[in-house]
């Protein structure tokens, strides 16, 4: 149904996306994501630097992030160097890398938070034996990124899942191995997932001497 220009409440209707950004949200740069770090040390929020260090280097939607379970990331008593889950968009298995620095913390959570493999690593408020909700998720990346200054609306949970491969990408030019990264199925969807551009061929070509 639509309305009527004779309605007086015609003129102070407004789209639903006004004064929103909308689009892809940005990607931190890797001094943003240490700031991050920085500012949850030092408010000792032990739990949310785990949660955002696994975002980063697992490169997963928040979906997944609040999903993983302690077992798969712990085997033998240690955290794994790599670990696979199966994403929830696509039922697609994608693997990825743990380094030292989420293996630190994710150890020191775990440690805190005690429980059993089938266990969420990220449980609700709400209820012990549920996962974080995607909700609460990205309020607390809202929190995070105000609290180094930035601004929340440029800025969301994806912008985690794309920091890394954006990192990668503009360090070696190699789509092929983001694609494999982030568990694209076509090679497409990297390109306008990373917004390669002319612009950003010509300076790989440029940095290419034959």
């Amino acid at each position: 149904m639509g309305h009527s220009s004779v309605d007086p409440a015609f003129n102070e209707l407004r789209p639903w996306n006004e004064g929103r950004l909308i689009g892809a949200k940005r990607a931190l740069k890797q001094q943003q994501v240490w700031a991050i770090r920085f500012y949850l040390d030092q408010h000792r929020r032990l739990r949310d630097r785990a949660l955002f260090d696994l975002a980063i280097d697992s490169k997963l939607r928040g979906c997944d992030v609040v999903k993983v379970r302690i077992g798969d990331l712990v085997s033998g008593g240690r955290i794994r160097d790599r670990a696979v889950i199966v994403q929830q968009k696509t039922r697609r298995p994608v693997q990825f890398e743990l380094m030292e620095t989420a293996r630190k913390t994710l150890r020191a959570w775990l440690e805190r938070r005690g429980g059993t493999l089938n266990d969420f690593v990220f449980p609700s408020r709400n209820d012990y034996m549920a996962h974080m909700s995607t909700r609460q998720y990205a309020r607390l990346v809202r929190e995070w990124v105000i609290g180094i200054g930035l601004a929340p609306q440029e800025y969301g949970t994806h912008s985690l899942r794309r920091t890394k491969a954006s990192i990668i990408y503009k360090a070696t030019g190699n789509l092929r191995a983001v694609q494999i990264l982030l568990g694209h199925a076509k090679i497409d969807s990297t390109v306008r997932y990373l917004g390669v551009d002319v612009e950003d061929a010509l300076e790989l070509a440029e940095r290419t001497e034959v």
